[in-house]
């Protein structure tokens, strides 16, 4: 009960109100210009953006899916919503139907680690055993968001066959969900039975994500900033260097990560006494993205025209 209401509590303070988005002109290169997106009312969305195009490429609510499916062909790694607080146990059984409640969740539930990697998620490498698994699929501004079984029955080059129960009393459905290599993840919504959402736009056309996800601390829990796509994209922090001096030759020197969470969400951070988020504009970030562009980008603001919060507008220029 001491973890739900902490969970709650602090899911409440990240949620926001917002307006619509706008759109921003393309950008030339050597030109430095300032581009914002609005996350909407309690941080509903994510927002895929484009910093070649300088647009928001596509936005969907982050309710919209549970679980996503690596798409390659000889992927097989499933990964959890992380903007939802999504938790996974592995009940060491691998009969369906002898798995009916959530006896040792809490004291085995795992979630994915915000860097991306694929060899930490929490439901693993399950092909050998096939096991059951018990979803917690995270929470809402309404509440939680309940509990689902999962057993992922087989893959191969062009799809997966999975077989899911929503608990206590929902109907068991088995679905197979395609895999598609124009993107990096094919996704699984356990609404109505199994729904196949098209969340992410196509891997090629996109290189960050605006988002709420789960960070690892004391105790795992929900902040909100942006994540790089994993697909050839590479990032790094510098808050040495004075923005106007980073140029091509400087970031072409500089080691950079393929984590998804180097921009992550340390840019700002909540001032108590203040009662407000406070933006540190000396945070530059350098970035790679998959078609061999050269981005500098750094954070200056957090709030909108009207003070309300969860609008990040940042400076970037192409290198």
């Amino acid at each position: 009960m001491k973890y739900i209401i902490i969970s709650i509590l602090i899911i409440s303070l990240l949620f926001s109100c917002a307006p619509q988005e706008l759109p921003v002109p393309k950008q030339d290169q050597g030109e430095l210009l300032t581009s914002e997106v609005f996350l909407g009312e309690n941080y509903d969305y994510q927002i895929y953006y484009s910093l070649r195009e300088n647009k928001v490429i596509q936005k969907n609510l982050k309710t919209s899916w549970d679980i996503g499916f690596e798409t390659s062909p000889d992927g097989y790694q499933v990964i959890l919503n992380s903007s939802k607080l999504m938790f996974a146990y592995h009940t060491g059984k691998n009969d369906f139907q002898s798995v009916s409640d959530t006896l040792g969740f809490e004291n085995g539930k795992l979630s994915d680690v915000s860097s991306g990697n694929l060899d930490s998620t929490a439901i693993g490498d399950w092909r050998n055993e096939q096991p059951v698994y018990i979803l917690d699929r995270g929470a809402t501004i309404a509440g939680r968001l309940g509990f689902v079984k999962l057993q992922i029955l087989h893959v191969d080059d062009q799809k997966y066959e999975v077989r899911f129960k929503i608990l206590p009393h929902g109907e068991e459905s088995t679905i197979v969900v395609p895999k598609d290599n124009q993107y990096n993840f094919s996704y699984l919504s356990f609404e109505k039975g199994g729904q196949i959402p098209i969340v992410q736009p196509p891997k090629t056309e996109w290189d960050l994500c605006f988002t709420q996800y789960t960070v690892q601390m004391a105790i795992p829990y929900l902040v909100t900033g942006v994540l790089t796509n994993s697909y050839n994209t590479e990032a790094q922090k510098d808050s040495i260097t004075e923005f106007a001096l980073i140029d091509r030759e400087f970031i072409e020197h500089t080691p950079l990560s393929h984590a998804n969470d180097v921009i992550g969400y340390g840019w700002k951070h909540y001032e108590l006494n203040a009662d407000n988020y406070l933006v540190n504009p000396l945070i530059n970030y350098l970035i790679k993205t998959q078609d061999g562009n050269y981005f500098k980008l750094h954070f200056i603001d957090y709030y909108n025209n009207e003070g309300v919060k969860g609008n990040p507008k940042w400076e970037f220029d192409r290198l």
